[in-house]
């Protein structure tokens, strides 16, 4: 039986005018003490930081106004902080709505546009455009994330250049300001990655790159994880699978430890799954979705929205925590310590934040 606590929000990060679009899809990163959070609220990207290991939040700088961003169902900005103080923006955008009947409020053509700030997110200025083909990351899904050593900036995204929807990735080796020849970093056997679930990325301590997304193969849509230096295929999460012939939109998260063994977390229908480090096993931790993750000396602390609006956390030992006194969703999650947690998550079109431990 889960024991149900509620926490006290540690900050409510809200749109500066009583008019001024919702704000969605938070996404974080940490470096120390210092916590650096993006999220978007119509067709602008925003930043805010902490230097107290979130306790406090100031107040939110636009990082940039698109024509259309791509937010929702986990698209929405990401943030790196690499090691001399750099901070990368990245987020997919476009001019123009496009149309159909799957467009669902997305760019035209989008492509994954960076922005830069060299002191702290006071100032930002454009970097590098990321995918080399105009318009084919317009479905709006992508992962960024600096390598272990904090010198180099990775993304990966669902790419449309082609046939089938792919898995590309790039790289930066001088904070954001160029990208990398864009590379195909999967493509299913059966012709398609999941077309509309978030990828992830994770580095490990040794410098390797890891990726996480929903595959398509056989009909199922289950998880598989990817070490880009090795040569050694990609492993699936999990011992069940899930027969669906339809995107979910949910991706689920994942980390690495130094030894290489992964820990992730994930939706399979309704339930909730995760899966420790250097096992096989999976456990079902909860019933919902849009599935979050984090790990730290603690263990794996494992978030998600249940019943539809409700942000919980699953500590280590067992045990949920409800997230805020409003309804929330799309928690994210990012260790500040050996012990705690960060977590994020939109309320009612504010951010809310909180410490876990």
């Amino acid at each position: 039986m889960f024991l149900i606590t509620l926490l006290t929000v540690a900050s409510s990060i809200q749109p500066q005018a009583p008019s001024a679009a919702p704000y969605r899809q938070p996404q974080m990163a940490v470096s120390g003490k210092q916590v650096a959070l993006v999220f978007g609220g119509g067709p602008s990207v925003y930043f805010t930081s902490s230097s107290d290991g979130g306790a406090t939040f100031g107040v939110p700088v636009k990082v940039a106004e698109t024509g259309v961003l791509a937010l929702g169902r986990h698209r929405g900005p990401r943030v790196a902080i690499l090691r001399d103080g750099t901070l990368v923006v990245s987020a997919i955008a476009g001019e123009k709505v496009a149309s159909g009947p799957h467009a669902h409020g997305l760019p035209e053509a989008g492509n994954l546009f960076t922005w830069r700030s060299t002191d702290h997110g006071k100032t930002w200025t454009k970097g590098g455009t990321v995918n080399d083909v105009p318009g084919a990351a317009r479905e709006g899904l992508h992962a960024m994330a600096a390598s272990a050593d904090g010198k180099t900036v990775h993304a990966v995204w669902l790419d449309l250049r082609g046939k089938g929807t792919k898995l590309y990735g790039s790289q930066s080796e001088d904070g954001g300001k160029t990208w990398s020849k864009n590379t195909l970093a999967y493509e299913s056997p059966d012709g398609t990655i999941c077309q509309c679930c978030h990828p992830s990325l994770a580095a490990d301590p040794k410098g390797g790159i890891w990726m996480m997304w929903r595959n398509v193969i056989g009909g199922n849509r289950d998880m598989y994880v990817l070490n880009t230096a090795s040569k050694a295929p990609p492993v699936k999460q999990g011992s069940g699978t899930w027969p669906l012939n339809a995107c979910p939109m949910d991706g689920g998260a994942f980390a690495v430890d130094a030894d290489g063994k992964v820990s992730s977390a994930w939706r399979r229908d309704g339930a909730v799954f995760l899966v420790e480090p250097g096992s096989a096993d999976e456990v079902q931790v909860g019933v919902g979705k849009d599935v979050a993750m984090a790990r730290n000396k603690r263990g794996t602390f494992v978030a998600w929205t249940k019943d539809g609006n409700t942000a919980v956390v699953r500590l280590p030992k067992g045990g949920v925590q409800t997230l805020g006194k409003a309804a929330g969703g799309f928690v994210q999650l990012a260790p500040i310590d050996g012990r705690r947690v960060l977590a994020a998550w939109e309320s009612q079109g504010s951010i809310e934040t909180t410490i876990v431990e």
